[in-house]
């Protein structure tokens, strides 16, 4: 190996341990997934001073390595873990152990490069984790409810008390975010600019600051694809297969579906689009499905130029 090759790094993330692979060298090696662990990688890779570092998505056992890392200014991306996994298929990659995880991440770094973003700060993340508690809450809430129909009389009671306890836990959720944002100068303008759109509510708002913090930051195509309402091609030879949204953000795109519907209703800029899409002989999900993007590019726009609803809209060409 020359000493111009740059390093790529995998590293794949159990609760207990740390597994590190190095290409193009291929050295892996292991080391304790805790603040001694972590601390001992951080000088390894320092000294090697890696182009890339690539960890998934694991469900936030990621979170306290990938903000240290970023700290020490060492190049880390997060990425989804289903891109992995159709990497090693694509490979051949059919065996799965700790090392070889932490090889196939190192050869995704090596080959695709992906794109470095900045990391969530604390804020951020302690509001994500709220909005995803609120969303906990609520599917209990609903499964509670769908019981309740059809449970015999004896365990009915305990279910409605059940049902009273998750709605003031909703309650208290919703109240901790309102203080969360209002808190904090930055989130509470744009939380302010966000709901100042009809069929924009309050669940929208905090799920936009918090998960997609990128909101105001690209353009219309990409802000689309990132939540995963861009159309996809599905074309081959003179086959041409029908348009498909997929991947993105789905947490986000399923808020964004009923906002979109609340807003057919009563916003006149996202009506008159649908009922154009309608008229011109557009399927009703269809319609909806652009109704969402447009609403999305929208706010996108919104946020980038720091402007409030208007009815006429803001420019969304970036």
């Amino acid at each position: 190996m020359t000493a111009s090759q740059p390093i790529f790094v995998g590293i794949d993330i159990a609760k207990r341990h740390l597994d590190i692979a190095l290409l193009p060298e291929q050295r892996c090696w292991r080391v304790s997934h805790d603040d001694q662990g972590i601390e001992e990688l951080v000088r390894s890779l320092k000294a090697q001073n890696p182009a890339c570092i690539v960890l998934e998505a694991t469900g936030g056992l990621e979170t306290t390595l990938a903000s240290t890392l970023a700290a020490h200014r060492l190049p880390v991306c997060v990425v989804n873990p289903r891109q992995v996994r159709d990497f090693a298929r694509a490979l051949g990659q059919l065996a799965k152990t700790d090392r070889i995880d932490a090889l196939v991440l190192a050869r995704f770094a090596q080959r695709v490069q992906p794109e470095q973003r900045p990391l969530k700060d604390e804020e951020t993340r302690k509001l994500q984790a709220l909005i995803a508690r609120r969303q906990q809450l609520q599917d209990m809430l609903v499964a509670e409810k769908n019981r309740l129909s059809g449970a015999p009389k004896p365990i009915r009671k305990d279910i409605k008390a059940h049902i009273q306890w998750l709605q003031q836990r909703l309650r208290d959720t919703d109240n901790g975010l309102k203080e969360t944002i209002k808190h904090s100068p930055v989130w509470r303008e744009k939380d302010e600019l966000l709901q100042s759109v009809p069929g924009v509510g309050p669940v929208f708002s905090w799920t936009l600051l918090s998960c997609v913090p990128e909101l105001g930051t690209l353009d219309r195509r990409k802000i689309s694809a990132l939540v995963g309402v861009a159309p996809l091609n599905r074309d081959s030879g003179r086959f041409q297969g029908q348009r498909h949204i997929w991947g993105g953000r789905a947490a986000v795109r399923r808020i964004l579906y009923m906002a979109t519907l609340t807003a057919i209703r009563c916003n006149a800029t996202i009506q008159a689009f649908y009922q154009r899409l309608r008229a011109a002989g557009k399927k009703a999900k269809v319609a909806i499905v652009a109704c969402m993007r447009k609403l999305l590019t929208i706010l996108n726009a919104m946020v980038r130029d720091g402007r409030r609803w208007q009815e006429t809209e803001p420019q969304t060409s970036a």
